[in-house]
């Protein structure tokens, strides 16, 4: 469920990326290297992604973390390096993108 030799999909959120969404946190699935948005986000596609695929182990794709959260377990794992980069541009604002998010956004988070 871990292959840390697989980039990540982007710099952020592919489905909120696809539809002109926005997110509040990223999150890396490490099977694929999938970036979708976290469950605090409106549209939660990082779970989505987990339950579609059954990749169920995910990075935080966040400047300053590193853990690792089971789906399946619900539990914080320890995990290996992955490849680079280990998280979103620090100019990227959170949440983003920059010029999508709504002035509202706290209410919006789940």
């Amino acid at each position: 469920m871990i292959d840390p030799s697989v980039p990540p999909s982007g710099s952020g959120c592919v489905e909120c990326s696809e539809d002109d969404g926005w997110w509040f946190h990223l999150r890396r699935c490490t099977a694929c290297g999938h970036i979708g948005c976290c469950d605090s986000s409106p549209s939660q596609h990082a779970t989505a992604h987990a339950r579609e695929t059954g990749h169920s182990v995910i990075q935080s794709f966040e400047p300053g973390e590193a853990w690792f959260y089971s789906y399946e377990s619900g539990e914080m794992l320890d995990g290996p390096a992955l490849c680079d980069p280990q998280n979103h541009p620090e100019s990227q604002p959170a949440p983003g993108p920059q010029g999508r998010v709504p002035a509202d956004w706290q209410q919006l988070l789940h």
